[in-house]
């Protein structure tokens, strides 16, 4: 049986006559962790999109768990076992921790239709279990989102991501716009995610995170993949070589 938990070919997507994503092949293998880098208008968010259902592709096929898939928007992706954290985390602010890891998905405890009753207290055990499985550290879990700071919303859309996904992670820029210490602590969760098992895919600009939490790092320039290169075999040099067009790779030779 293949361990390649999700692979796509000749993925495509043209904005009118903008061609954002040209001929996209791709694998990730079952536990691996991936890294997308390129400049800004790259491709990279538009891959991701294609992949989730958040936009519909021109062209290509997209594999998922051994089937070809074709997901109509990103609830039949999250259904299928993908989950993704994006930069503007889609959290309801006036929430508490629970509120939000569970939204869309609540715990029920007497189902009467619009005047249901959620079981709180089931959705804040499921809550605490998930934030020990993914290391994350909230304080006090009764706070809504708005009165968290940067790193803690992060924290709540990664430790929601990790308790569905069964499948797949995607993060696009997790980090960009949080501090030092805020930055540790998502990229600790990175690694625990690693130590157990879950695949994922990393967007960032951030070479030394690159390279301390992946297996292998994929180039976009102008909508194509131009490298494919294992994280022990490469350097920060070379990526930007390949980033800013100064090297090119020939793909058909390069390792998966």
């Amino acid at each position: 049986m293949s361990d390649i938990i999700l692979r796509t070919e000749g993925l495509t997507k043209h904005y009118g006559g903008v061609h954002a994503l040209v001929d996209a092949d791709f694998e990730l293998r079952q536990g691996e962790h991936v890294a997308i880098m390129g400049d800004n208008g790259a491709g990279k968010s538009t891959f991701v999109r294609q992949i989730t259902g958040v936009e519909r592709r021109t062209s290509g096929k997209v594999w998922f768990d051994g089937r070809e898939v074709d997901f109509p928007g990103p609830l039949h992706a999250r259904e299928a076992g993908i989950e993704a954290v994006f930069q503007n985390l889609a959290l309801a602010d006036d929430l508490d921790v629970p509120s939000n890891l569970f939204l869309g998905r609540e715990k029920i405890l007497f189902n009467l239709g619009p005047f249901s009753i959620l079981d709180r207290k089931a959705m804040r055990q499921a809550t605490e279990a998930a934030l020990k499985r993914t290391a994350v550290k909230i304080p006090n879990l009764g706070n809504t989102i708005r009165h968290m700071s940067g790193g803690q919303r992060q924290c709540v859309a990664i430790a929601r991501a990790a308790t569905f996904a069964s499948k797949l992670i995607i993060m696009d820029e997790p980090t960009a716009a949080l501090g030092v210490q805020e930055t540790a602590q998502v990229e600790n969760i990175v690694r625990t995610l690693k130590d157990n098992g879950e695949s994922l895919i990393l967007i960032s600009h951030n070479m030394r995170q690159v390279f301390d939490l992946v297996d292998r790092i994929i180039v976009f320039r102008r909508g194509r993949i131009v490298a494919n290169l294992r994280k022990e075999e490469t350097d920060g040099q070379d990526v930007v070589a390949y980033i800013t067009g100064a090297k090119s790779q020939n793909l058909a030779a390069a390792a998966l």
